[in-house]
């Protein structure tokens, strides 16, 4: 019985310290952590098409942390500057990811600003990016005869465009294209707690 309490009470201790080391201290050097300049919170539209993204899976397939590129090489993919802590202050939950079946999206809005291009690719994939391996989205638009006053037709090239139709995005599609054209993260990076000791 006694060797029992002594193992219950090591698990114990090391748990408290794991989640010590793990949660407890990056919180309490982070919980006070100003945005940096250079981020903006999102629009209403934005934080609609985070929704749209979350409820799609996108995560699933991208990732939106560019790592060191000590760790890999990120940067010549043209990701960006690695993210930092200050980058998802707006972020709830944090969209990280952990696969990346498809490119790191944190910088996508810099990359590709264009509204039509994102709508297009949506739309078919393969009209954009030959032998893309991601879905198409076709529920997110409505195939008309014509359009209506305020429709956003989505211009596709030649061939993916539906006979005497029109392809127009629904509000969804144009909520989820808001919040990744939004996704521009090119400002500098906030300077980490160890580089502001050094110059101290």
């Amino acid at each position: 019985m006694q060797d029992e309490l002594k193992l219950l009470g090591g698990a114990m201790v090391t748990l408290a310290l794991a989640t010590s080391a793990l949660v407890v201290v990056p919180h309490m050097q982070l919980k006070d952590g100003e945005p940096p300049p250079g981020l903006k919170p999102y629009s209403s539209a934005e934080l609609r098409g985070r929704q749209v993204y979350i409820a799609n899976g996108c995560i699933y397939c991208h990732s939106q942390q560019p790592r060191d590129p000590i760790q890999a090489p990120d940067d010549k993919r043209g990701w960006g500057r690695a993210s930092v802590a200050a980058d998802y202050h707006y972020d709830k939950p944090h969209l990280l990811g952990t696969m990346r079946t498809g490119p790191d999206l944190f910088n996508i809005g810099a990359r590709q600003p264009s509204v039509d291009w994102h709508l297009g690719h949506m739309y078919q994939p393969r009209a954009y990016v030959a032998g893309s391996i991601m879905p198409a989205y076709p529920y997110l638009f409505e195939v008309k005869d014509k359009a209506d006053e305020g429709d956003r037709v989505v211009t596709l090239p030649r061939g993916y465009t539906p006979a005497g139709k029109v392809v127009v995005a629904r509000q969804e599609a144009l909520d989820l294209v808001a919040y990744l054209v939004g996704l521009d993260h090119t400002y500098p990076a906030v300077e980490t707690i160890g580089t502001q000791r050094e110059r101290k």
